[in-house]
């Protein structure tokens, strides 16, 4: 995992739990045969997992909390 990422990331999302989930569940997405928003070259090694953090760093990904309604 690259820490500048997760600085980045961080400074945007800073509820961990939000970060965890929103980005489980895209790599979840890629895993099953999403198409990434970010240039992957297929002959690296790269997780979803990695790949999911990179859209949210760079903003492709936006992670929010939905409002409970009363």
């Amino acid at each position: 995992m690259n820490e500048k990422l997760l600085d980045i990331i961080k400074k945007n999302i800073p509820d961990r739990r939000l970060l965890i989930n929103g980005a489980s569940k895209r790599a979840a997405e890629l895993s099953r045969g999403g198409r990434a928003m970010i240039p992957v070259n297929p002959q690296d090694e790269v997780s979803f997992l990695d790949i999911a953090l990179e859209e949210i760093a760079l903003g492709k990904i936006v992670i929010s909390a939905k409002k409970q309604a009363e």
